[in-house]
Protein backbone atom coordinates (compact mmCIF):
# COMPACT_ATOMS: atom_id res chain seq x y z
CA UNK A 1 0.00 0.00 0.00
CA UNK A 2 1.12 3.95 -1.07
CA UNK A 3 2.02 5.80 1.37
CA UNK A 4 2.11 8.76 -0.81
CA UNK A 5 -0.02 11.63 -0.34
CA UNK A 6 -2.99 12.02 -2.85
CA UNK A 7 -6.08 13.56 -3.78
CA UNK A 8 -9.02 12.64 -2.66
CA UNK A 9 -7.51 10.32 0.01
CA UNK A 10 -6.69 11.51 3.69
CA UNK A 11 -3.67 13.34 4.44
CA UNK A 12 -2.18 15.23 7.25
CA UNK A 13 -4.68 18.50 7.85
CA UNK A 14 -7.38 16.89 5.08
CA UNK A 15 -9.68 14.11 5.74
CA UNK A 16 -10.82 14.74 2.64
CA UNK A 17 -8.29 14.67 0.84
CA UNK A 18 -8.44 18.40 -0.65
CA UNK A 19 -5.93 18.78 -3.58
CA UNK A 20 -3.86 21.38 -1.92
CA UNK A 21 -3.42 19.59 1.11
CA UNK A 22 -2.36 16.60 -0.55
CA UNK A 23 0.46 19.01 -2.22
CA UNK A 24 1.55 20.45 0.47
CA UNK A 25 1.54 16.87 3.01
CA UNK A 26 3.91 15.69 0.08
CA UNK A 27 6.21 18.65 -0.40
CA UNK A 28 6.55 18.81 3.67
CA UNK A 29 8.11 15.77 4.08
CA UNK A 30 12.04 15.64 4.61
CA UNK A 31 13.85 16.91 1.78
CA UNK A 32 10.67 16.26 -1.01
CA UNK A 33 10.92 19.79 -1.96
CA UNK A 34 14.91 19.62 -2.19
CA UNK A 35 14.80 17.11 -4.64
CA UNK A 36 12.17 18.54 -7.09
CA UNK A 37 14.30 21.88 -6.76
CA UNK A 38 17.66 20.05 -7.32
CA UNK A 39 16.07 18.41 -10.47
CA UNK A 40 14.59 21.66 -11.60
CA UNK A 41 18.34 23.58 -11.08
CA UNK A 42 20.31 21.08 -12.20
CA UNK A 43 18.71 18.84 -14.65
CA UNK A 44 19.20 14.98 -15.00
CA UNK A 45 20.84 13.15 -12.29
CA UNK A 46 21.96 9.76 -10.90
CA UNK A 47 20.75 8.70 -7.44
CA UNK A 48 24.31 9.26 -6.29
CA UNK A 49 24.60 12.67 -7.97
CA UNK A 50 20.90 13.64 -6.36
CA UNK A 51 22.34 12.80 -2.99
CA UNK A 52 25.39 14.51 -2.98
CA UNK A 53 23.18 17.95 -4.63
CA UNK A 54 21.19 17.04 -1.36
CA UNK A 55 24.14 17.39 0.78
CA UNK A 56 24.50 13.88 1.37
CA UNK A 57 21.06 12.57 2.34
CA UNK A 58 20.95 9.15 3.56
CA UNK A 59 19.94 6.73 0.77
CA UNK A 60 17.10 5.53 2.60
CA UNK A 61 15.49 9.05 2.70
CA UNK A 62 16.34 9.64 -0.78
CA UNK A 63 15.08 6.33 -1.89
CA UNK A 64 11.82 7.12 -0.40
CA UNK A 65 11.14 10.64 -1.90
CA UNK A 66 11.94 9.52 -4.84
CA UNK A 67 9.33 6.71 -4.93
CA UNK A 68 7.16 9.75 -3.41
CA UNK A 69 7.44 11.95 -5.90
CA UNK A 70 7.40 9.30 -8.71
CA UNK A 71 4.26 8.20 -7.73
CA UNK A 72 2.83 11.38 -7.45
CA UNK A 73 3.86 12.37 -11.39
CA UNK A 74 6.53 15.12 -10.05
CA UNK A 75 9.81 12.97 -10.94
CA UNK A 76 10.67 10.18 -13.39
CA UNK A 77 13.73 7.98 -13.85
CA UNK A 78 15.42 8.33 -17.77
CA UNK A 79 18.15 7.20 -19.29
CA UNK A 80 20.10 10.47 -17.99
CA UNK A 81 18.72 9.02 -14.33
CA UNK A 82 15.93 11.01 -12.25
CA UNK A 83 14.73 14.28 -13.56
CA UNK A 84 11.38 16.22 -13.03
CA UNK A 85 8.53 15.44 -15.50
CA UNK A 86 6.67 18.53 -16.87
CA UNK A 87 4.66 18.53 -14.21
CA UNK A 88 7.11 18.60 -11.59
CA UNK A 89 9.04 21.65 -13.89
CA UNK A 90 5.26 23.79 -13.49
CA UNK A 91 5.16 22.69 -9.94
CA UNK A 92 9.02 24.14 -9.61
CA UNK A 93 7.83 27.59 -11.38
CA UNK A 94 5.08 28.16 -9.23
CA UNK A 95 7.80 27.74 -5.97
CA UNK A 96 10.33 30.31 -7.06
CA UNK A 97 7.84 33.32 -6.80
CA UNK A 98 7.30 32.07 -3.17
CA UNK A 99 11.58 31.46 -2.60
CA UNK A 100 11.54 34.97 -4.19
CA UNK A 101 8.62 36.41 -1.28
CA UNK A 102 10.75 34.14 1.50
CA UNK A 103 13.70 36.31 0.82
CA UNK A 104 12.13 40.00 1.35
CA UNK A 105 10.51 37.83 4.34
CA UNK A 106 13.59 37.40 5.32
CA UNK A 107 15.33 40.79 5.42
CA UNK A 108 12.77 41.88 7.09
CA UNK A 109 12.29 39.96 10.36
CA UNK A 110 15.02 41.21 12.98
CA UNK A 111 18.52 39.72 12.50
CA UNK A 112 18.07 37.92 15.90
CA UNK A 113 15.17 35.68 14.36
CA UNK A 114 17.10 35.04 11.36
CA UNK A 115 20.35 34.28 12.69
CA UNK A 116 21.74 30.48 12.06
CA UNK A 117 21.14 28.57 15.89
CA UNK A 118 24.99 28.18 17.16
CA UNK A 119 26.08 24.75 18.78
Amino acid sequence: MSKTPKPGKPVRGSRSGVPVMALLDLLGRRWALGVLWNLCNGGPCTFRELQERCEAMSPTVLNSRLKELREAGLVEHSEQGYRATLLGRELYALLVPLGVWSKKWAAKLPASLTASPRP
